[in-house]
């Protein structure tokens, strides 16, 4: 009869086993993940530069801004509008028949979320869910950047925060098109 210290070691040996084969294959997962995420960049400022380069004559882009483009490691919830306002720009009031392109992509990412929460029936998000629907790490920063989004949205008639936190369309704003 084997001893218990022989089976510990034996279930030890398979345990660490099984550590080292998922540390490989995580390791793989990462450089794959890298190479992905090299590519998902280089795409992003060739359509920031097409951007700049079809701009209006005079316009000024700011090449540092990152608002409107997804977040290393994040990932967009949706192709992003071509018709998009610029990024920084003014959250306009809503009224019917405003379309959602008047607002800046991220903006947009935000609606859309909740667009697709109440076609599925599923109430209100919190910054939180919205942080980790769009793949970003639900931090402080992140999730704090998103509740301010969320607050101006609400403050300018795009959204209702209908209990502390939790946000949902406004009446009448529905679909991407005509805000109607």
């Amino acid at each position: 009869m084997p001893s218990v210290v022989g089976l510990l070691e034996q279930r030890e040996l398979t345990a660490r086993r099984r550590v080292d084969e998922l540390r490989e294959e995580a390791d793989r997962i990462q450089a794959e993940l890298a190479v992905a995420e090299q590519e998902w960049n280089e795409w992003v400022i060739a359509r920031s530069r097409v951007g700049e380069v079809l701009a209006p004559d005079g316009a000024v882009v700011d090449p540092d801004t990152s608002e409107g483009l997804p977040a290393p490691g994040g990932q967009p919830l949706r192709p992003e509008p071509t018709a998009a306002a610029k990024p920084k720009s003014v959250v306009p009031v809503w009224h019917a028949g405003l379309a959602w392109s008047a607002l800046s992509v991220d903006y947009q990412r935000v609606l859309q979320a909740l667009a697709d929460r109440n076609r599925l029936g599923q109430g209100p998000l919190t910054c939180q869910e919205m942080a980790v629907r769009f793949g970003l790490d639900p931090v402080p920063g992140k999730v704090e950047a998103l509740r301010s989004k969320a607050k101006r949205l609400t403050a300018r008639g795009w959204l209702v925060e209908s209990s502390p936190g939790r946000f949902t369309l406004a009446k009448g704003v529905t679909g991407q098109g005509g805000g109607s």
